[in-house]
């Protein structure tokens, strides 16, 4: 690399991080702060004692908070209460705990059965299984229980907020706090805002995130709000290039190389690709359009119970518990089939290539989030993925990078694959109209 190419590459990792830094500042600025003050938290529930539960629940131990778990049966409370403790244990083991502060903690905790001992917390957090029938049961009895002006969060990942909060005669009350696993460790609180919730609510969602050390973002109703919504369609490019031609493992190696910690394909088997086989088949059901391109490979995978980090093998092979995968060759043999079937002749893919569809896939989809007023600002979509998807700190998040590789180019390619695939790669009315006029996404961000 020459001096002068050096001297370019440090200027943009400088300005990413610049921007990685103000637009994490600038994410807690939102209408609804500046018009309503937060209503007061002292005490708070949660619902559920799973994973989720368990690391919301540790999260706002943290904060100085009193807690009440509520699970169905004494059983299912002994183990959310277990998974709390092992959390403290962990950090005991590894000399950032005392025994005492533990214990001190721990008395800020009350396990329950019964939903009469929340009567009178000040916020409840709703963290069970991912069933939107599951979830109104939970928020009908909530409504029963729970005094008037309770803050009433769901942690849903996907599920219509709306629906959730009409299952109340209080869907003013009704928010979605998104948080992400593990929920004590990783530091994106998405807030998500329903149609009838009250702006002093989404002022004391924003001041709860402060006091848990999170950082949130404001995003509207949609299936996947602003992170998980874009996550689907850079998920669709990946399997779209592994059919075509490059392989689960080439793909991972490129997006690492990006600077990502890891690739789409170790992020699925670590997450569980059973969680991702549902929603495929909720969506099937519901909204996918017929004439859209759909990869099976994922589903060939799951049919065979391989669901990834937790069942030994997904996409990859992890062998005697192993946390790193090797690749698999019963995994290629899938995808050759697949790519028999639907008769694609399979071709190469370059990194550069590979990385080129992947960030025009999120970048695309990132403005039409910002069009509908899912995210108030591109920085809110860059904030998202800094703090909750691993994207690159030093490239600033997906809008920036689009700004600084220059949105004439980030259009011209999606122009370019759209000869291939016109409805995946159909360019954003955003992005058409910001190249038209000569602007970029941070034009929109000072606008806001």
């Amino acid at each position: 690399m020459s001096i002068e190419a050096e001297a370019s590459a440090d200027s943009l990792q400088s300005q990413g991080l610049a921007h990685a830094l103000f637009a994490e500042r600038e994410a807690a600025n939102i209408p609804e702060a500046q018009a309503a003050a937060p209503r007061s938290i002292d005490t708070i529930a949660v619902i559920g004692g799973g994973t989720m539960g368990a690391g919301i629940t540790v999260s706002a131990l943290d904060a100085g908070l009193h807690v009440t778990m509520i699970e169905r049966d004494q059983d299912s409370i002994a183990r959310g209460q277990a998974n709390v403790e092992k959390i403290y244990d962990g950090l005991i083991a590894k000399g950032r705990m005392t025994p005492d502060a533990k214990a001190a903690t721990m008395a800020r905790y009350t396990p329950s059965t019964s939903y009469d001992d929340i009567a009178q917390v000040d916020l409840v957090i709703e963290a069970v299984f991912e069933d939107i029938e599951v979830k109104k049961a939970v928020f009908k009895e909530l409504d029963r229980v729970c005094k008037s002006g309770a803050v009433l969060a769901t942690n849903t990942s996907y599920l219509d907020i709306d629906a959730i909060a009409a299952a109340t005669a209080r869907p003013q009350d009704v928010i979605g706090l998104h948080f992400f696993s593990p929920a004590h460790i990783m530091k994106l609180l998405e807030i998500v805002v329903p149609a009838r919730v009250s702006p002093d609510v989404v002022a004391t969602a924003f001041e709860l995130a402060k006091r848990m050390k999170k950082i949130p973002v404001r995003a509207g109703v949609c299936d996947g709000f602003i992170g998980n919504r874009i996550l689907a369609v850079y998920k669709q490019v990946a399997d779209y290039m592994m059919e075509d031609g490059a392989s689960p493992y080439e793909i991972d190696e490129a997006v690492r190389g990006f600077g990502y910690p890891m690739g789409p394909f170790q992020v699925t088997d670590l997450a569980g690709g059973d969680i991702g086989w549902a929603t495929r088949k909720r969506r099937r059901a519901a909204t996918r359009d017929p004439k859209a391109r759909y990869v099976e490979v994922a589903d060939r995978i799951c049919e065979r119970g391989w669901f990834g980090q937790k069942t030994g093998r997904g996409f990859y092979l992890y062998a005697n518990g192993a946390r790193t995968g090797m690749p698999d060759p019963e995994v290629l043999a899938i995808v050759d089939a697949e790519r028999a079937k639907k008769g694609v002749t399979p071709r190469k893919f370059t990194p550069e290539e590979i990385m080129r569809r992947y960030m025009a896939a999120m970048i695309n989809e990132g403005a039409k989030v910002v069009e509908e007023g899912i995210a108030l600002r591109p920085l809110d979509v860059d904030v998202t993925f800094l703090s909750g998807y691993g994207f690159p700190r030093h490239r600033g998040g997906p809008m920036k990078y689009a700004d600084m590789v220059g949105l004439p180019q980030v259009l011209a390619d999606l122009r370019e694959f759209a000869q291939e695939d016109p409805l995946f790669w159909k360019p954003a009315p955003l992005l058409e109209k910001l190249v038209a006029e000569g602007r970029n996404f941070d034009s929109l961000n000072k606008a806001a």
